[in-house]
């Protein structure tokens, strides 16, 4: 991976040297090599120069004593490796991010980006989510946990990530929450995201042949053979798009599932929603109760033990990450 250039590098003891100020914005990013060093150079040489996909957390996610949720990875079925993530809300957009076709890869809190105020102040910001486009393009985002959680130092944080961002054309979004019957609905289905549930593949071709014409998730399932082995390949299929429904309401045994798109009927996606992401894009999600959603179906239909959906996650707002100085 390329990481510095004359712009930026890294001193004796893993000290960082100061890069040139950019002329322009000033903004500056500071990142982990692949050993460990901290590194800073000019922001607009970092677009070019760096994948932050593949950097770890530039600073570490805090576990508060008390708090519900706590720091954890979620396992990328795009990039088939495991994303940091520091909130249970952050996490969700994880999820989120992780079934829009257009993503390509993933990182958590890769980058933290300073710059001077018009008075000379020092400020720094770390935002909690990447994302890389097919395109080549890409996205930093915060993760709120609710709609108005902000304050007047993240927004204004969030005006200079917007700069930044449209400067090397690149997008910034804070991810507003989606409806908690849809989260509900995906984190189950992110159960069975894994190639493992993928099924053979007849009974993968059968599936989507029983689906060829719009019918309930239970009878679909049942022309194929035994629900207990069948499920899990239609829940995989339902996640990675092969088949779709409803998921603004919740998922049940007699939800109409089939294996083209019927107008509204079988919109996949929350409603837009002011402050997601760009036309053609994926909206973005937050924290949600996952007993509202897949309620009914986990009583009626759940093929075994309950799905692995991510590991650690808990909702701590994460110091470091989304801050400030």
């Amino acid at each position: 991976m390329k990481q510095v250039n004359e712009a930026g590098t890294t001193g004796p003891g893993g000290r960082v040297k100061r890069a040139r100020t950019d002329g322009v914005t000033g903004f500056e990013a500071c990142f982990l090599d692949p050993v460990g060093q901290s590194v800073q150079q000019r922001w607009a040489d970092a677009v070019l120069t760096v994948a932050f996909e593949d950097l770890p957390p530039v600073s570490a996610f805090p576990s508060v004593p008390g708090r519900r949720w706590g720091p954890g990875l979620w396992w990328s079925a795009t990039t088939g490796r495991h994303v940091a993530a520091g909130s249970n809300a952050m996490r969700t957009q994880l999820m989120l991010l992780d079934r829009d076709p257009e993503v390509v890869a993933l990182a958590g809190c890769p980058v933290r980006l300073l710059w001077h105020t018009p008075r000379g102040q020092a400020r720094s910001w770390t935002p909690q989510l990447f994302a890389r486009y097919r395109d080549g393009t890409a996205l930093l985002a915060d993760c709120p946990s609710h709609v108005d959680a902000i304050g007047e130092r993240a927004l204004k944080a969030g005006e200079a990530m917007e700069a930044a961002c449209t400067d090397v054309g690149w997008t910034y979004r804070r991810l507003q929450p989606p409806d908690e019957v849809f989260t509900a609905n995906l984190k189950w289905l992110a159960g069975y995201r894994h190639p493992r549930n993928a099924g053979q593949p007849g009974q993968r071709a059968a599936v989507l042949e029983a689906f060829c014409r719009p019918r309930p998730l239970m009878e679909g399932t049942e022309a194929v053979g035994d629900p207990i082995k069948v499920l899990p390949t239609v829940f995989h299929a339902l996640w990675h798009g092969q088949l779709t429904t409803s998921l603004e309401r919740p998922l049940h045994e007699r939800a109409v599932v089939t294996t083209r798109r019927l107008g509204g009927s079988t919109d996949t996606n929350p409603p837009a929603t002011a402050g997601h992401l760009p036309p053609g894009r994926s909206e973005g999600g937050g924290e949600a109760s996952r007993d509202s959603g897949a309620a009914t179906l986990a009583a009626a239909t759940r093929p075994g033990p309950a799905p692995d959906t991510a590991r650690g996650v808990p909702q701590v707002r994460a110091l470091g990450c989304g801050e400030v100085s």
